[in-house]
Order: structure tokens, then sequence, then C-alpha cells
């Protein structure tokens, strides 16, 4: 995944999170930042690279 699809799903998934957050959805609120954070801080470190 290159960065800029990273940064488009990760603003994505915030945005709807917090949209399910303000509507009182606190349960998809809560899987959607955990994607957040999924997408932001362990995906980038489980690129390889090339030798």
């Amino acid at each position: 995944m290159t960065n800029l699809n990273r940064d488009i799903s990760t603003a994505t998934l915030f945005i709807a999170g917090l949209w399910g957050f303000i509507s009182g959805q606190f349960i998809i609120a809560t899987v959607l930042f955990a994607g957040v954070t999924v997408l932001s801080n362990i995906a980038p470190k489980a690129v390889l690279t090339k030798a």
C-alpha cells in the first residue's frame, strides 16, 4: 500500500469513527478508531525492504 492510499484510508476511517462517536454509535466508533491505529502505527512497521 502506498503512502497516499494509507493516508486516505486512515483519514476516511478516522472521519467515520468521529462521525460514529458523535452520533452515539460508540461500539462502531471504537472499531473504526482501532482500524485507524492499525493502519497508522502497525501496518508501516510490517513493510519489508527490498535487498
